[in-house]
């Protein structure tokens, strides 16, 4: 066993559990509680509805809809944060760990949703999450094939195809194409605001001013637009009532293609909510290893495979953990588990209310792109840094070059599926899937013994 003092100062649970305010079975009075959840609130908002506001613009969807789908992501997120931080049997890893809309999922789905609609998308979200059990089951075993490599080279091209969806919201998105304004100076010059502003704040000393950022340069541009007349208020009828959850209200649908795709991002994501959980269990002053540690970190990914079955049950889409939560629990002293309760809590109310939706789903493509092209450059980042940290020699170096080459050849030339059969195309047709196929069986197969 590893003596306390050989453990290096960065990786003691114990060194940290001494910096933190209130531990992860502390209970913050009230006021503190609540002023924490707002801060975690501040970090997320934006993360959370961007996904279904991006999905809805690229499948062209209307504004009910579009306000429907944000809605049931706040509230699915709430339900899942709540049960990430409470456990429920097996489920969940009983640390302050905030779940929400993912990402790295936006490609695939909007291609299952081009093809197939909405319950296509739904479908292949509740299939694809069986992946993610079965790697909570057998995750030692699992980390073999899905190395570190592995999850960076699918994180980077990840970030890499979302960019091209983020460049297009800037240059007006579909709409525009079809209009002919694709690329205006005004759509340009919408964009160029938010990135601004974004920049701006976050250079700021202030940490709060540095936390909301992306909602300040939102609200920025979306001020902007509506002087320039982009934002129709009058689509919206009425903003009151009450949001209904209705599971499956846009039907199910099952496509292999679809479900393969999300299955692969399954796993990757897998890997992540491992790493998520062990850097929380680190800042919360929890060990590292043990019974303990393997219960929590297969009770988060089991979790993450539940919130997003439930999420696609709800109408929306796959949940994973927030790593930039972490950060916030450092820069807080706050670690309880509580606290995550509150947020749940703020989550489900803003789901639970129409308004905020059809509010949201009013942000101009140009906006939204200012705000986004800037989040997926920091996931393609964040996998070039998984990259950079591992070892890079003669095999490395062939497994990025394979996995780059396929999965971007596809992403930038769709048309090289065409001669395929329709079932092939139609499963390679997402550059993530043929790169993560390709980065899972180069990494297994090609073997170079080093000098």
């Amino acid at each position: 066993m590893t003596e306390q003092n050989d453990i290096p100062k960065a990786l003691n649970p114990e060194l940290h559990s001494k910096e933190l305010i209130y531990k992860l079975e502390d209970r913050p009075p009230l006021p503190d509680a609540l002023f924490a959840a707002f801060q975690h609130l501040l970090a997320i908002f934006v993360a959370i509805i961007t996904p279904p506001l991006i999905i809805a613009g690229a499948l062209k969807l209307d504004l009910e809809t579009t306000s429907y789908l944000i809605s049931m992501s706040l509230l699915a997120s709430g339900i899942s944060t709540f049960i990430q931080c409470r456990t429920v049997g097996p489920i969940g890893c009983g640390l302050l760990c905030i779940q929400g809309t993912s990402f790295s999922f936006i490609s695939p789905i909007i291609g299952a949703g081009l093809n197939g609609g909405l319950a296509a998308i739904f479908g292949a979200v509740i299939s694809g999450s069986v992946v993610e059990m079965f790697v909570s089951r057998v995750l030692r075993y699992t980390r073999k094939i899905i190395t570190p490599l592995v999850s960076g080279v699918v994180v980077t091209l990840i970030g890499l195809s979302l960019i091209k969806v983020g460049v297009i919201a800037c240059g007006g998105g579909f709409a525009a194409k079809e209009n002919g304004t694709f690329g205006s100076y005004e759509n340009l010059g919408l964009a160029a605001i938010v990135i601004v502003s974004i920049l701006f704040f976050n250079r700021s000393s202030n940490r709060y001013l540095r936390m909301s950022s992306i909602v300040i340069g939102l609200i920025i541009g979306f001020v902007v637009a509506t002087i320039l007349g982009r934002v129709d208020f009058g689509q919206i009828t009425s903003y009151g009532g009450f949001n209904i959850p209705t599971p499956f209200k846009y039907g199910l649908a099952f496509d292999p293609a679809a479900i393969i795709g999300l299955g692969i991002v399954y796993l990757i994501t897998a890997i992540e909510a491992y790493g998520d959980v062990t850097a929380n269990s680190l800042i919360s002053g929890q060990p590292l290893e043990g019974e303990k540690f393997q219960k929590r970190s297969s009770g988060g990914i089991l979790a993450d495979c539940f919130n997003s079955m439930l999420a696609g049950c709800l109408n929306s889409f796959p949940n994973s953990i927030f790593a930039q939560n972490n950060g916030m629990i450092q820069l807080t002293g706050v670690a309880s588990r509580y606290v995550g309760y509150f947020i749940a809590g703020f989550l489900v109310v803003l789901g639970l209310f129409p308004a905020v939706g059809k509010v949201f789903a009013l942000i101009p493509d140009p906006v939204l792109g200012g705000a986004t092209l800037l989040m997926f450059g920091t996931v393609a980042a964040a996998g070039i840094r998984i990259i950079a940290a591992q070892k890079l020699n003669r095999k490395a170096v062939l497994v990025m070059a394979l996995s780059f080459s396929f999965g971007l050849s596809v992403e930038m030339v769709p048309e090289i599926l065409n001669c395929l059969p329709k079932s092939i195309s139609g499963l390679l047709s997402s550059g993530i899937t043929t790169g993560g196929i390709v980065a899972i069986l180069s990494n297994a197969l090609i073997r170079i013994k080093e000098d």
